[in-house]
Parts: structure tokens; sequence; C-alpha cells
């Protein structure tokens, strides 16, 4: 699903990452781990698209990302983000938050996400009517609409307490066995030891 080869990466003169080799198969549900500054933020940024390597090659289904010539139709279609801060629109009702998202989507096919993930009595509510928990979980809903082969979450559970962060891992390993690619970034090393495998980035290598 995605291979990363010699990937290389420096701020100014600050080396974040150095000669990564990687490969995530497909349903795989991966966690990165490492002290804050030890670099597994940027390699979920290279390896999402968001951010280009100074050197190095990333590959998705085996297509050099350097190929891929309209980037942002190719995550829309390929990838879902979830991040610390679920980044909901207070204004907006759930319903309307994952249609930001995909405007096709149909009511039947939010609902069969929320039910998915055990929150399909918030649909209309508003993001200051509903618990952290459960706002993060719509969150998930939102990337998860455009049906995405890879999830990359980044702190997903830094905001939770510990029985929603189980939750939230339950979810992706259910999402995995579905045949989602999960790869989460996380400093808890209590929750990335329930994925099926576990990269510690140090001094910028694995």
């Amino acid at each position: 699903m995605i291979k990363a080869k010699d990937v290389s990466h420096s701020y100014n003169k600050d080396i974040a990452l150095k000669n990564i080799n990687l490969e995530i198969k497909k349903g795989e549900f991966i966690s990165i781990v490492g002290k804050s500054g030890s670099g597994k933020s940027t390699l979920l940024s290279i390896l999402s698209t968001l951010l280009k390597p100074i050197s190095g090659e990333v590959f998705f289904e085996n297509i050099n990302s350097k190929n891929i010539k309209d980037i942002d139709s190719f995550r829309q279609k390929n990838i879902g983000f979830i991040f610390q801060f679920h980044y909901l629109i207070n204004y907006l009702n759930i319903k309307e938050n994952i249609q930001i998202a995909n405007e096709k989507a149909t009511l039947q096919e939010i609902e069969k996400l929320l039910d998915l993930l055990e929150i399909k009595s918030i649909i209309n509510k508003y993001p200051n009517e509903i618990s952290g928990g459960q706002r993060q979980r719509a969150a998930i809903a939102r990337a998860l609409i455009n049906k995405p082969k890879i999830i990359f979450a980044d702190e997903p559970t830094g905001n939770l307490d510990s029985k929603n962060s189980k939750n939230i891992f339950k979810i992706f390993k259910k999402l995995s066995k579905k045949g989602t690619t999960i790869i989460v970034a996380t400093h808890d090393l209590n929750l990335a030891s329930k994925t099926d495998k576990t990269y510690e980035v140090n001094d910028g290598q694995l």
C-alpha cells in the first residue's frame, strides 16, 4: 500500500529524518511512536503527502508520489486525515460537518457510518452539545465518508481520557479488519501496543 525508500528530511540544518525505509501493507494498523521532536509527525506528514521529503521517494500502490499530477484529487479519493483537534465547525450540526467532506454523501451513508461508530443519535446535534469522545468520532466519520484506502491520524487521542482513547483505537482496529490501512502517530505506548506493528522514531531514524 505504502512504501518509503531512503526518505530524509530536515528543517534548515536540523535533521528530522535520516534514510527511512518502510513498507505498509493493505489493511495494516500501524503506530508510529517517539518523543516530541523525534520526527514521528514529520514522517506521518511525508507518508500522507502533506510534506515533500528533501530526498527519497514515497510510493502508493507502486505509484511514485512525485508522479501524481493532481495531489489534492489523489488525497480526496484515497486518504482520510484525523488530527488531535477535531476541527468540527460549531455552527454546523454533525451531519453537515460530515457532508463538507463529501457533498454527495446520502443521509443513509452518513447514518450507516455513524452507526458503525456508535454515535448515530448525535447526527442532528452541534459540536458544543456533545462530548469530546463523540466529537472525535464525528471527525473520524468525516474522514471516512469518502471511503479512503488509508487513514492517517496524528495524536488522535491527545485530548481524550483513557476510556475514550481505547474506544477510538477499537474503532481503528475494526476499520483495519475491513481493509482500511490505518497509520497513527501517538506518544501513548499502551495504545500503540494495540496495533499490528509499531515503529519507533528516535533521532530521525526508525
